[in-house]
């Protein structure tokens, strides 16, 4: 790095998140702690203040010293928690028709099928709440027919009626007081959240988007050395529209900062493969070919909950025939850029790994999320010549190709 001339002084970062009803103060603090065990081990100066501000204005600020070069990253959040949260407000019996539908919604088009072709590890983690779900529903169920004949069998059939159904009520509520530990019900609002309007983008959401996008294109209007948009999770293919969207309806400034484009975790399949997801589609083989932008899609084979190296184009089956210039696909590898006893006390937990491209790694490689977010080096720049990891799978498996929307 000392050899490198710095090319970045001011840096605008525009993050998209995944769908998480966790305010973004969660996203802020991470970076803090995180970023100063990232600059232990590597030895460099990082320092985070928050900056507030409500609605899509929240952010905070990272000044960095890498080898005698200081930085300056200007960090804005695009906020939805909010909008997760309605989703979230359902009732027992709303959760499990909806759990229907969703279910419905891959298994009728064919999609989950198509799914499985790709990763095995996405398509467990999206079967994992219906099993568990239904685990719960069962149990309520057998101790609810317990209480049933226990109590119907010495009184009336009636009041052991009511007895079960208090039982099979009593336990539902519990496992969902017991959610933020198993996930089930979140992971099951997860997947609806796209699968319910069949991969389009919601009205709401698409309006927070779009107002996103003229947030960044006034960031490449000012005087910044880098505007860098990250998307982690779901949050990756929201913010494959919201680029798309940039360029098409502004353009990009051919003498403002570089744009830089960088996808962590993706899971762009489990939208893409979905019947109405023609506008992502669309965006998908549209920003590919763009000259405008830098993009490096980053996944690892030990993220259970992503579709690792799987071009998140090609497999949608929207490459174009000649002219892809991007993403470039590049494993975090885990097992290589985490010590044993790291990668021992986080593998087994699912989130966790999730969300590892956004900490410190204790061994790193070129991925440093803290250095390409608030370093002296642009993306482009960091990543030049740099080859896709030779296991990046490219093979189109999605029955939903057309980019159109059919009346």
């Amino acid at each position: 790095m000392s050899k490198e001339k710095q090319q970045v002084k001011k840096r605008k970062v525009f993050y998209v998140p995944g769908y998480d009803p966790i305010l973004p103060r969660r996203y802020r603090e991470l970076y803090r702690t995180e970023g100063a065990l990232q600059a232990d081990v590597l030895g460099y100066d990082l320092t985070l203040k928050g900056k507030g501000g409500k609605n899509q204005n929240y952010g905070w600020t990272v000044d960095t010293n890498i080898n005698g070069h200081t930085t300056h990253s200007d960090f804005e959040f695009l906020l939805w928690s909010d909008i997760v949260q309605d989703s979230m407000k359902r009732t027992i019996a709303g959760s499990f028709w909806l759990l229907a539908r969703t279910a419905w919604a891959y298994i009728s088009t064919g999609s989950l099928f198509r799914l499985m072709k790709l990763q095995k590890g996405p398509i467990i983690a999206a079967l994992y709440p219906v099993v568990v779900l239904l685990a719960q529903l069962m149990i309520g169920l057998l101790l609810g027919y317990f209480a049933y004949r226990l109590i119907g069998g010495y009184t009336h059939w009636l009041l052991g009626t009511l007895s079960g159904a208090a039982v099979l009520s009593a336990v539902m509520v519990w496992f969902k007081s017991i959610d933020n530990k198993i996930y089930a019900y979140y992971l099951m609002h997860d997947y609806a959240f796209s699968a319910q309007y069949g991969g389009d983008i919601p009205p709401e959401l698409a309006e927070r988007m779009y107002q996103f996008a003229d947030h960044i294109y006034a960031a490449l209007d000012a005087d910044f050395d880098e505007v860098l948009v990250v998307g982690h999770s779901s949050g990756a293919h929201l913010s494959i529209s919201i680029l798309a969207d940039l360029i098409r309806r502004l353009g990009v400034p051919k003498d403002g900062p570089k744009l830089g484009f960088l996808t962590l975790g993706h899971v762009v399949p489990m939208v893409s493969f979905l019947p109405k997801a023609w506008i992502l589609r669309n965006d998908l083989n549209y920003l590919c070919q763009r000259d405008e932008l830098k993009w490096v899609d980053i996944t690892a084979p030990g993220d259970g909950c992503t579709f690792a190296l799987c071009d998140p184009v090609a497999v949608s089956g929207v490459a174009p025939d000649v002219d892809q210039k991007g993403p470039l696909i590049i494993s975090a590898a885990f097992t290589q850029t985490l010590s044993k006893e790291y990668y021992a006390k986080i593998k087994n937990r699912f989130f966790r790994m999730h969300f590892q491209y956004l900490c410190h790694f204790d061994r790193p490689r070129d991925y440093d999320y803290f250095q390409i977010t608030a370093g002296p080096i642009n993306l482009e720049t960091r990543f030049n010549g740099r080859a896709p990891s030779p296991s990046k799978i490219t093979r189109a498996v999605n029955k939903f190709t057309s980019q159109e929307a059919h009346k």
